[in-house]
């Protein structure tokens, strides 16, 4: 029953909202510990693993050039040019951002964009300036109101798209879970049938997003008055 105390340190780390890797860490440790495992072998675990996912030391590489580039004025080159187009609403901006994030992750280009790469140093910063337009000005809870949409469009647009490329995690692991019950289907029939779903989750995330339109544009209506 010792190993289950890293269960307990990734609960008590992140209710004591701790960081996230230094909490998984310590879990990965203790565990280790408590599983009989001498330190020699722990770090031979975490570097066997690193090893066989390479693909983890992308965020080591991404988010210093997001930093490069918000330092050097990409946040307010973004909000000049959105605040010259004329007729531009949040909501507009993040169907454009969710039709194009859909079809990405379609053809299986899920890392292009995501919320390290695009969300923090563009898509937040855009529709913050196209709310702050059509309101009238934001309060705090509004711009973090706003900032949470242009992360759940990426969500939406992510989840529902990557379901339609053949190769992708879930798409294998539907037909792997679906062959123990003795139903055999090709990926190709899983990718199918999720465009329907990518396509509603379009339309409903999209009407939410015209609705957003319409209660930011009674806002600056009531602050006008």
């Amino acid at each position: 029953m010792m190993v289950l105390l890293g269960i307990a340190i990734i609960v008590a780390g992140f209710l004591l909202r701790f960081h996230p890797l230094l909490v998984i860490l310590a879990s990965a440790i203790v565990t280790g510990l408590a599983a009989g495992l001498d330190p020699l072998a722990i770090l031979t675990a975490f570097g066997k693993a690193f090893n066989e996912a390479r693909y983890v030391s992308i965020i080591w590489i991404v988010l210093p050039v997001v930093g490069l580039l918000e330092a050097h004025g990409l946040q307010e080159r973004a909000r000049g040019l959105i605040a010259k187009m004329r007729g531009a609403t949040v909501g507009r901006f993040l169907i454009f951002y969710l039709i194009v994030r859909q079809a990405l992750s379609a053809v299986g280009l899920t890392s292009v964009a995501g919320h390290p790469q695009t969300v923090r140093p563009l898509v937040a910063p855009i529709a913050e300036v196209a709310a702050e337009t059509q309101a009238g000005g934001l309060d705090e809870d509004e711009r973090e109101e706003i900032k949470a949409w242009a992360a759940a469009t990426d969500n939406v647009g992510l989840f529902f798209g990557e379901d339609i490329f053949l190769a992708i995690g879930s798409i294998l692991l539907i037909k792997g879970l679906l062959e123990q019950y003795g139903i055999s289907l090709e990926p190709l029939q899983l990718s199918v049938w999720a465009i329907p779903t990518a396509i509603a989750a379009l339309l409903i995330h999209g009407f939410r997003l015209w609705r957003l339109d319409k209660r930011l544009a009674r806002i600056r209506a009531a602050r006008a008055r």
